[in-house]
Parts: C-alpha cells; structure tokens; sequence
C-alpha cells in the first residue's frame, strides 16, 4: 500500500464505518518529529512497530527502547492470526506479507544484548552538571575538574575517574582555587553525592570503554534496508535518572558528529523513545531547555525523534510545538487531570467536521487512532480516525533463546561485549599518590640518616646505651636489674682508651701548669 517515498499507517474511517482512505506517513517529513500516545493497552507499541518497520524497508536505520520486551519480535517472521488477517482485510492491505527485519539488540547492563557505553569526557561537563541539577557554584567546580584532567593529560573515562579526580581537587582546593576561583570540599562533596546517586542506578555499566561508534546504529544490510536497534529498557526504566542521561547523551552525539543536510528525501535515523515521561519527569529547567533545543536542530541533521508516552501532558509544550506527526490512541477521560489530557491532545490537531475530536479520542478501540501526519509543504493534515494496519513481523516477544542467538550473529558481535580498562585518571592519580608517599618516606630516612651521622660517642664518654643515647632513670623499670658491662674489651677499644687517657692525661697536666702559674704571680 505504501509508495517509495512514504509509510502506510493505516485506513482512515469513512461515514459509513468502513476504511477506505489510506493515511501515510511522507519520508520527505520523517525527520520533522512525532508523537504516538495513548493508555496502556491501547496499540501504542504495535505503532511504533509498523513505523519501525517502515523506515526499515525505506533504508533508514532505527533506534527503539523496547520497555516491556513485545518490540522484540520485530526480529522474527510474523505469523498469520486470525485477528491480524481480519484487520488487514478490513483496511484493504492486499497482499499482506510477513518478513523478518534486521534488528541489533543492545542493553545498557549488557545482559540482553551488547552494552552500550560512553566516555565521561565524551559526555562533558555541562550535560554531566545539568543532569544532576547542580548548582552554579558546582557546575563550576565541574567546569574546572575537566580544564585540569586536560592540562595534566588524565584520561576521563569511567565513574572513578571523576570521582578520584574530584577527591584530588579537594585535596589541592588552595592551589588550584588561586588559578581558576574559590574550590571548597563541601561544593565537591554535593558533586560526589549526586554521582552516588547516579552510580546506584547503574551509571557504571554505562561510563566506560569501548565507547559505542555512532557508525554503528546507523547501519544498513545488503538488501537496503535499514537495521533496527532495539534498546532493552525493562530495568533501564526503573533507573530514570540514567536513561535520561543516556537519551540525552545519544542526541547530543548524534548532533555533533553529523553534518548538516538540510531537508533530505528521507530521514539518515530515527529514535523511537518510549516512556518518554521518564525524560522529564522533575527534569531541571535546563534539562528540558536542552532537550528542546536538541529537537530543534537535529532535524537539520536528518535526524527524525519520535516520543512514545501515555499522556500528551507529559511533554513539555516546547518540546510538543516541534512534533509534526502525530498518533493518538484512545485516552480515559474520569479524573480532572485525564479530561485536560484529552482536551490538550484534541486541541493540537487540525479539527475534522466530520466528528468531534475529543470525544472520539475516548471513544477509540484497540488499534484504533487519530491520525495526523505532514503532508505537502509541511502543513499537518487534518485529522482522520483510522485502524492501524497490522505488523508484518512476529507480535510479541522473542524467546531468550532466539535473542541469544540473534546477538551472537550480529554485526557488532565481539566489538562491545568486553570492557576496556586502560589507564585512565583513576590509575594515573594513584600512582601519583604512592609515588609522593615514597618520596615522603624517603626523604624522612634521609634526614634519620643525617641526623644519626651528626651524633657520634667515644667508648666511655656521655653516652652508654645500646642506641648511643644513655636512658634515663624513669625509663628503668625498677623490677629489671641494670645489666652488667662486660670486661672483656677488644684490641681497638683498649687501644682508644689509651689514647684517650693519655690525652686526658696531657690536658690535666696543662691545666694544673696554667693554675699554678697563675697563683706563683699572685704572690
């Protein structure tokens, strides 16, 4: 049904009830963003599925959180159910294919596909500082932590680089504040206490090496299509914190690295983000104005994002303003909160006369949707009520099994599945420490050394201790005898006590001379 330059979504709804008109998603406008709500149950994940699979076959790689574990069957030839073949008869799709779809799994924990990682450095210290909500004083604590790992050559790769680098400022808090402004531990110690946080919900299976190569998600098969990377995100999602960070991370690098391309006839990537509250959910200001500004101008990239989320209400107004294509399923409408839901999610379609917007959104069934995509010019289209086609890949999960073998077989097999720890900051601050403890302990058995050459005694002048110093009536114990000196001498004592009594005898002789002289002109 779909032509080459777009996606068929589905048939839209005529008077009569039946499906007819098809309603199509334009390549040329993939990049121009999207948004696919709706309640739990409803269709979204099958959506986003047949989106999916979609771009795929139009040679344009894709990027998916899988949530609950479903998207997974993408991987494997669908099957023809009943309910699915009904469908597809009722919106006209003849013939109704099933394939399997080029997919690479990947997993922040690396237990259900490879791990995806990245650099401290590479996620910097302004996007590090605004996810966790630092202040302006420890933002530029952060600021400074980055300008000294530079300087002094230390490499920024994983949670204990930063936390080691940041313990060695404190520790130079004068030194360095005299150079780049006031350091104090406490602001430093707010810094490692965020990081805590981040690091208990799991940031150190995702700062690390080998970093992930954008090449690498932005891959195409033999035959065209585009590969599917499908994100496992069951335990991800309950770390929310760290799949902000790395859905940030991910659109930031992919606005960095790529070069400007204008309005191209089909988008370079798509992301799909499910859950998308979780991105702001209690995000920072500056998070949010990140997030928006990223959205802006990754279209220009060919870059196309689409939020997956329950509730329109969960994205920010400025960040709703720049989705053009727009899926929604069917809304509850008891509480206060869900009727403002509906009302806002009506209220940003182009209005159909054929029927009332908001009262249809809750009255839509399973696999049902409003629709509304770009079309020419890139005006939205008005809005029609239709029935999501059915996948063609297998509906539902994949077995542990057929995942394990998937991941073995993959292009990326081997590249990321071991970590990589060369010495980094953590190792380089260590040695330097120990290096500074040795020279510490060297130069004190220097100066023991000096001062034990200073200090000499002559058998049976000053001092008769064992250690040349003679102890001290208190430091006897009164019980302890005071061990006898020994009669016996060897030849080079004997020989220094006659030189010394002769020279003891010269000088007393000389003394008495000088005396009585002295007393003979006294008279």
């Amino acid at each position: 049904m779909a032509g080459e330059d777009s996606i068929f979504i589905g048939a839209s709804r005529k008077p009569d009830d039946s499906y007819q008109q098809p309603e199509q998603l334009l390549l040329k406008y993939g990049n121009r963003h999207g948004l696919v709500t709706g309640a739990t149950g409803t269709g979204k994940t099958v959506t986003l599925q047949i989106l999916a699979e979609g771009f795929s076959n139009a040679g344009v790689p894709v990027f998916c959180a899988d949530i609950k574990g479903d998207l997974s069957g993408i991987a494997m030839m669908g099957e023809a159910k009943d309910f699915l073949v009904a469908r597809a008869e009722a919106i006209k799709l003849d013939p109704y294919e099933f394939q399997e779809f080029p997919v690479i799994f990947w997993d922040l924990f690396g237990q259900q596909g490879h791990p995806i990682r990245a650099t401290v450095s590479e996620m910097g210290p302004l996007l590090l500082s605004r996810l966790m909500n630092l202040s302006e004083a420890q933002e530029g604590i952060m600021n400074i932590a980055f300008r000294i790992a530079d300087e002094e050559g230390l490499l920024l790769l994983d949670m204990k680089d930063l936390q080691s680098l940041l313990a060695n400022i404190a520790g130079r808090a004068d030194e360095i504040g005299a150079r780049y402004g006031n350091v104090t531990k406490p602001s430093v110690g707010a810094i490692q206490r965020s990081l805590l946080v981040l690091e208990q919900q799991g940031a150190t299976h995702f700062f690390g090496e080998p970093a992930l190569k954008i090449a690498d998600i932005m891959r195409t098969t033999r035959d065209g299509r585009g590969a599917i990377n499908v994100l496992a995100a069951d335990k991800l999602m309950m770390n929310p914190r760290l799949y902000a960070t790395f859905l940030l991370w991910l659109m930031s690098e992919l606005f960095e690295e790529l070069p400007e391309v204008g309005d191209p006839d089909q988008p370079k990537l798509v992301f799909f983000f499910d859950e998308a509250h979780l991105l702001f959910d209690e995000a920072p200001k500056a998070l949010v104005d990140r997030v928006e500004q990223v959205v802006r101008l990754i279209r220009s990239k060919g870059v196309g994002v689409y939020f997956v989320t329950q509730n329109p209400l969960d994205i920010p107004e400025t960040v709703l303003a720049q989705l053009g294509n727009r899926v929604q399923h069917a809304l509850r409408a008891y509480t206060p909160r869900e009727q403002k839901a509906v009302k806002t999610a009506a209220d940003t379609f182009r209005p159909n006369p054929d029927f009332d917007c908001a009262k249809a959104i809750t009255q839509l069934g399973v696999g049902e949707a409003l629709v509304s995509t770009l079309e020419a010019k890139a005006v939205p289209s008005m809005v029609q009520r239709t029935l999501i086609r059915p996948p063609s890949s297998r509906l539902g999960p994949i077995t542990p099994e057929e995942r394990r073998k998937l991941v073995a077989e993959s292009p990326v097999s081997g590249q990321y599945d071991k970590t990589i720890d060369r010495e980094s900051a953590f190792e380089l601050l260590q040695k330097r420490a120990a290096d500074a403890q040795k020279a510490e302990e060297e130069a004190q058995g220097r100066e023991q050394e000096d001062t034990g050459r200073s200090r000499w005694t002559i058998p049976g002048f000053g001092d008769e201790g064992d250690d040349g110093y003679a102890p001290s009536r208190n430091s006897r114990s009164r019980s302890a005898p005071r061990p006898r000196a020994s009669n016996r001498q060897t030849v080079a004592e004997a020989a220094i006590k006659s030189v010394v009594r002769s020279v003891g005898s010269s000088v007393g002789r000389a003394l008495v001379r000088g005396i009585l002289g002295s007393l003979k002109k006294g008279f």
